[in-house]
């Protein structure tokens, strides 16, 4: 049997050492750098592994099934943003970044085996129902999640539209599971919206960043400024872009609305990484904001105004990776006053390499730095004005980047980076009552009349009026 087994075991390793081989000398052709010496003993130790499966497991298993679980775990172990996409994942990527896909209408990630939320996405399913920042998923409808990887939990929450679902959670300040019913539907995010708050004052929405959200945001700027064109005292005197609960998108729509700010050839961000490719300066011009050359340049048709007007960002610790590489770049070139509570903390680049197989893998490749060289990795952006989510000094706590097991250090500041659990500011109110007012209230409605930061967002807009006055 032993030997046997140590039979398969050198064959195994003399395939996968092939394997290695031509993907060294492919890279090598490619890239010009070498990726050192195979780890002979290391393949040994996984060919033997895999014999032993193969052999002694009580059931059979596929050989593909082995090796895309293999592929999966050393991806899931590197950080909390690496992964293996089958197949069905990575046509819902590629789609999603469309605006469309099917599904719940949340962002997760995986924390000790339970899947964690990391953002509901506004006008959606999950979000509607009552789904929360931090909440442990450990239940899809009758099956624990415990034992599931992250693809395999997202497919049981995939389905066909107006069928339901039942997701039991754990949720912080709740002694007892909540199990919520949602129906499925066609996510189908719009994910700039604007409106006129009142005479003079706009408001700019960016709710993820997909492909048209940069072009949507011209277009909604023009709308802005001409609605304002025919009042008294026409001409608009501030505007907020709002980009809380934004968990981030293509970062060429990044790019794209931060140049509809900034002076053109302005630095946007730079990334680092040990590639050649990885280092890059990406800058406020159409080379690195359009994805082809025979698209149109949709900045051409921004309003003039747009680069000089009084400008607020809002963000909280919702807002991630590509929000926050636009409230950084405004925030360095000192075009915006950032405004609302520290951001999430994801300062890493994802790189989706296609395998000949129509999967892909999601590898982190680089860091990313705002333009005056600050690193955002499980920190964040700090605003320039705190502002809590209410009156009284209150915010929802929320899951960030450094609360996420295996997260990339700050590696211009290491660990002391992590941003500063936040204390509770409101000392008068009943733990019952928060709870219950947590745990119950409706979701929280952007642009609404209780929104407390908007409201100061606007108030300063109109001080800052005042003084140039």
């Amino acid at each position: 049997m032993r030997s046997k087994l140590k039979q398969i075991g050198l064959v195994f390793v003399g395939l996968v050492a092939g394997v290695m081989l031509s993907l060294n000398f492919s890279a090598i052709a490619q890239k010009k750098s070498a990726v050192g010496p195979l780890p002979i003993e290391e393949l040994r130790s996984f060919a033997d592994v895999f014999s032993a499966i193969k052999q002694g497991y009580v059931e059979p298993v596929e050989d593909k099934q082995l090796i895309v679980h293999a592929i999966s775990g050393m991806l899931a172990n590197l950080d909390p943003h690496s992964a293996y996409l089958d197949a069905d994942a990575f046509k819902d990527l590629q789609v999603s970044t469309q605006g469309e896909f099917g599904g719940l209408g949340i962002e997760v990630g995986m924390e000790d085996g339970l899947v964690k939320v990391v953002s509901p996405i506004e006008d959606t399913p999950a979000y509607r129902a009552g789904v929360k920042s931090g909440d442990l998923i450990f239940k899809i409808d009758d099956t624990p999640v415990k034992g599931l990887t992250l693809n395999d939990a997202v497919k049981k929450m995939r389905g066909k539209p107006k069928t339901s679902i039942k997701l039991t959670i754990l949720r912080k300040g709740e002694t007892k599971p909540l199990e919520i019913t949602i129906q499925r539907d066609i996510i189908k995010v719009q994910s700039v919206k604007s409106k006129m708050i009142e005479p003079g004052y706009g408001y700019l929405r960016v709710t993820q960043f997909q492909e048209e959200s940069a072009p949507d945001v011209v277009k909604h700027l023009d709308k802005l400024f001409k609605a304002d064109a025919g009042k008294k005292d026409a001409g608009l005197k501030g505007l907020v872009l709002d980009l809380r609960n934004d968990p981030g998108g293509l970062l060429h729509g990044a790019i794209g609305v931060s140049a509809a700010f900034l002076p053109a050839n302005s630095v946007v961000v730079t990334t680092d990484g040990r590639i050649e490719d990885a280092k890059r300066k990406y800058l406020a011009t159409s080379e690195d904001y359009l994805r082809s050359d025979s698209r149109e340049d949709y900045i051409k048709k921004l309003p003039e105004a747009a680069r000089t007007v009084p400008l607020i960002v809002l963000v909280n610790g919702g807002s991630a990776s590509a929000s926050e590489i636009v409230a950084g770049a405004l925030q360095d070139h000192k075009r915006a006053i950032v405004m609302g509570t520290q951001t999430f903390g994801k300062g890493s680049v994802q790189t989706v390499l296609p395998l000949p197989s129509k999967t892909a893998i999601k590898l982190t490749t680089a860091r990313y730095y705002t333009p005056n060289g600050h690193s955002i990795q499980a920190k964040g952006i700090t605003p320039d004005i705190i502002v809590e989510e209410t009156a009284n000094g209150g915010s929802r706590e929320r899951v960030r980047e450094a609360d996420l097991d295996r997260h990339l250090i700050n590696d211009k500041e290491g660990e002391k980076a992590a941003a500063p659990k936040k204390e509770k500011s409101d000392k008068t109110a009943k733990p019952s009552e928060k709870g219950k007012e947590d745990s119950h209230s409706a979701p929280f409605e952007p642009a609404s009349a209780n929104d407390y930061q908007l409201t100061q967002a606007v108030n300063l807009l109109k001080a800052l009026n005042v003084i140039k006055k």
